[in-house]
């Protein structure tokens, strides 16, 4: 899921002037020395106190090691939770880890749900995907967890409008359950042809994505909103300030436009200083997970810093 590949080419577009905030002399001097751009970066509009860490099950790479030995690793890297992967993690298991290494379990991602698909034509595969989610519902609620991360389907399933309808009233029969367990449904924004152009170009909007949990009209439905996805496709910032208190969590990787291709975290062109600012702006306060290849300790560290220097944790 991390890494999602496109034969499309976007068009060549420069990165926004992430010094937007300070003044020419400071932006010069940042742009002339990396030590300086370095320190820029960092400074403006640091989400220390707003902005947590949590990272992805999967990232967290121990050969022959217990789970409670991965949640140690990931906290010793410097990550205040982790994320799952639900139904089909082993509570029992899991509550032992997290108690054994007092690193909580924030949430989880859906299992199956690029496969099995809330847009599928066939009504049987779409009780088949209601199923999972509620099962993962159970499940995080079961571990600790606030929040279950679904990519709702695919455009290959049908037209937008048909699949926009089909979707929202299916994962609307899990809305009962979300609301007794006080689990949200966190909505992804990712490359599934749905809610934005996948041709188009890099001007494009949040705003379908607004309408889309909208209809909803739950106070346990929001987004999952991930940083790095759509930069090839509109403003990160722009979409985080349309998106506003939908967003209950983050997701974050790089991209770069210029290669078409997802990076490190800090690595490419995103704009992470106006998503400082856009996060900022909506007042965002919460967890945000990393998505990028995981490994050991010296890999899951470098992530953990990266995050720190981009979201002014230090």
């Amino acid at each position: 899921m991390t890494f999602r590949k496109n034969s499309s080419t976007p068009p060549p577009a420069s990165r926004r002037d992430f010094l937007q905030t300070a003044g020419a002399t400071a932006a010069g001097l940042a742009l002339s020395s990396p030590a300086a751009f370095s320190q820029e970066k960092s400074t403006a509009y640091p989400l220390k106190g707003r902005l947590f860490k949590t990272l992805k099950i999967g990232m967290v790479k121990l050969k022959d090691s217990s789970l409670t030995d991965r949640f140690k690793l990931a906290k010793e890297a410097g990550f205040g939770a982790i994320e799952l992967s639900c139904p089909g993690s082993n509570v029992d298991e899991v509550n032992q880890a997290v108690e054994e290494s007092g690193l909580p379990v924030d949430g989880s991602v859906c299992a199956a749900h690029w496969g099995v698909r809330h847009t599928d034509p066939d009504p049987k595969v779409r009780e088949e995907a209601l199923k999972n989610l509620l099962g993962a519902l159970k499940e995080t609620k079961a571990v600790g967890g606030s929040t279950v991360l679904l990519v709702v389907g695919h455009g290959k399933d049908g037209a937008e409008a048909e699949i926009w309808d089909r979707s929202v009233e299916n994962i609307s029969k899990a809305l009962p359950l979300a609301a007794e367990l006080g689990v949200s449904i966190a909505i992804e924004n990712v490359w599934n042809h749905f809610c934005y152009d996948h041709e188009g170009d890099v001007t494009q909007t949040a705003d379908k994505f607004v309408k889309y949990v909208d209809d909803f009209n739950s106070p346990f439905v929001g987004m999952q909103f991930d940083i790095g996805n759509h930069w090839k496709y509109g403003p990160t910032g722009d979409w985080i300030r349309a998106l506003g208190k939908r967003i209950i969590k983050l997701d974050v990787k790089g991209f770069s436009r210029a290669e078409n291709k997802f990076t490190k975290i800090g690595e490419g062109d995103l704009d992470f200083a106006d998503v400082r600012k856009a996060l900022t702006d909506i007042n965002f306060y919460g967890w945000c997970a990393a998505e990028v290849g995981g490994g050991g300790l010296d890999r899951l560290k470098e992530v953990s810093d990266n995050m720190d220097r981009e979201f002014g944790l230090a």
